[in-house]
């Protein structure tokens, strides 16, 4: 299964840009060939990664973002989404949610949706 296999299949869209904004639809910790990535901080990055892949669907990059909500089967992931987060962003940092789940889909441990500001 590729990523277009398990990401252009579904009901929805992966961004929608209305009112200046971006909704971002919730991307998983997946490989670009579907599978689910193994490893804390490498599932997370993954995450990140094909949110980033969605929202260049709509013209945007990831310093656009505004806010994400972090949804994880593990909450002792915490502190590597906040390393992660410094990482990745400079100050002012996004807003973000962080939420646990009992399962996410094809063994994903990280999905991530987003709010972007959409480009002119």
């Amino acid at each position: 299964m590729s990523l277009t296999d398990v990401t252009s299949h579904h009901p929805y869209s992966p961004a929608v840009t209305t009112a200046g904004l971006v909704f971002v639809s919730g991307a998983l910790s997946i490989d670009r060939e579907g599978a689910a990535v193994p490893g804390r901080t490498e599932a997370l990055d993954a995450a990140i990664d094909r949110m980033c892949d969605r929202l260049a669907v709509a013209g945007g990059e990831l310093r656009d973002v505004v806010k994400l909500t972090y949804y994880v089967t593990d909450l002792s992931l915490r502190e590597e989404a906040n390393r992660q987060f410094e990482r990745l962003f400079a100050q002012p940092r996004p807003a973000r949610t962080f939420v646990e789940v009992s399962a996410l889909p094809y063994g994903a441990t990280v999905e991530i949706d987003a709010v972007a500001t959409a480009r002119a």
